[in-house]
């Protein structure tokens, strides 16, 4: 397995500073954010450098019960070619659901949620894998989720599932300790009983991030520093191999360079200092015998698993960003912590992709954009939702303020076209375009 070293998450606000950073060998980039014909002249110059380039999915979802998109698969794989990575990576969550399988209307998650680590999540998963793993020209890793719900009934644990995925897949791990701690603090799950039940020879790198505690609930928010628990965890891991490679990962606060240079140092430290300790193999899950690892047989027999899949997390979706009822064994004390992370999240991505919207709405735009999500889903990416949004201020004769509402009038028409978005097509499109007709 090839040897990384020490990385860093690369992101355009950090981009100087990483050129700058002392021994950094490799960076990780979110595969979504960039174009493989017009990569950012500093990633550029870094490749040019010499320096690696790994690009890290975030929208595929494995491990929902759809069968990964192709389009999605085919851009991955064009990425992973024009960064001449040696691997890409990807989540084992799913992100969406809902559509043909349910009979019933697409959702986006917007954010990575657990999937249960049932046997028919595991089926499903190992044949999402191995589709991926066939379309994509480099080996790939997948990286196990910090989650603030727990699925009830669950069959495994995060170790056995894990080790059993990568036994029928041959996939390679990308394991994120800071998720392992997340999981500790609100799942109740040992970090060090998960390590001895890895196939710690699979691994392929490292994720160390910080968060916060709030409320007894982690939040692995990407935008604090690194805290003692987790670089324990990943002492932890250290003691039992050494990973090919480590990375530390910041997607918002950005701290100066010297902060980071000096949380690079620790996590340095922590991994060459790790004293060994024998590893104790936990119980492996017995593995059925299922025949072949590729083909229509196959193919089939996954069919009532992704069904009944479908339909379990379609609940669990709906109720997150829909306010439906919640399934029946889930704590609907954490399902209301996590519907809340994911409209503040949902509200936040909107804000960067449509700036102009906070611009114009002012200190109205967070509370308005929550009260719309409450029971809107997104359906199709962050950029409609910023537009679906618009329409729904619209159609409900808002903002308040008529420069207001005539500037975001004009910021939907510059967007929309002659004709109005194709989503939603319902009654706010055609009270909005009425409300357009009034001059506004």
């Amino acid at each position: 397995m090839e040897h990384l070293g020490t990385g860093i998450g690369w992101r355009p606000e950090i981009a100087d500073a990483v050129a700058e950073l002392p021994g950094v060998d490799w960076v990780e980039v979110v595969a979504e954010n960039i174009c493989p014909g017009h990569l950012p002249p500093a990633l550029q110059a870094l490749r040019e450098r010499g320096t690696t380039v790994v690009p890290h999915g975030v929208s595929l979802g494995l491990g929902g019960a759809e069968r990964p998109d192709p389009v999605r698969l085919a851009a991955l794989a064009e990425r992973a070619e024009a960064l001449g990575a040696p691997l890409v990576t990807e989540h084992i969550a799913f992100v969406r659901a809902g559509g043909p399988l349910t009979a019933s209307p697409a959702m986006e998650a917007g954010h990575l949620l657990p999937v249960p680590r049932t046997r028919d999540a595991l089926d499903v998963l190992c044949e999402n894998v191995r589709i991926a793993q066939d379309a994509l020209p480099v080996p790939l890793a997948v990286e196990n989720i910090a989650a603030l719900v727990a699925w009830p009934g669950e069959e495994l644990t995060e170790g056995q599932f894990l080790a059993e995925l990568v036994e029928r897949t041959g996939v390679r791990l990308l394991i994120d300790v800071a998720n392992l701690h997340t999981n500790h603090v609100n799942r109740n799950e040992d970090p060090a009983t998960a390590l001895d039940e890895l196939p710690v020879e699979a691994i392929a790198y490292v994720h160390v991030a910080g968060g916060i505690e709030r409320d007894g609930v982690w939040h692995d928010t990407h935008a604090h520093p690194v805290t003692r628990p987790v670089l324990d965890v990943l002492a932890e891991l250290c003691a039992r191999t050494t990973p090919p490679g480590v990375l530390l990962e910041r997607d918002e606060n950005f701290p100066a360079t010297g902060e980071l240079a000096a949380e690079l140092d620790m996590i340095r430290t922590v991994a060459k200092e790790a004293p060994a300790v024998p590893v104790r193999r936990g119980p492996r899950a017995a593995t059925p015998d299922t025949g072949a690892d590729t083909g229509p047989a196959i193919a089939a027999s996954t069919a009532p698993a992704r069904q009944r899949l479908a339909v379990a997390q379609a609940a669990l979706l709906s109720a997150l960003v829909a306010g439906t009822p919640a399934p029946e064994g889930f704590d609907r004390r954490r399902l209301l912590v996590q519907s809340r992370a994911l409209a503040d999240k949902r509200a936040s991505v909107v804000a960067r992709v449509a700036p102009e919207l906070p611009a114009i709405l002012g200190a109205d735009y967070r509370p308005g954009f929550l009260g719309y999500a409450r029971h809107r889903p997104m359906k199709g990416g962050y950029r409609q939702d910023a537009m679906d949004f618009a329409v729904h201020l619209l159609a409900m004769n808002r903002p308040a303020d008529p420069d207001a509402r005539r500037r975001l009038t004009q910021w939907w028409r510059d967007r929309s076209g002659p004709k109005p978005p194709a989503r939603p097509a319902n009654r706010l499109v055609r009270a909005a375009r009425l409300a357009l007709g009034r001059g506004w």
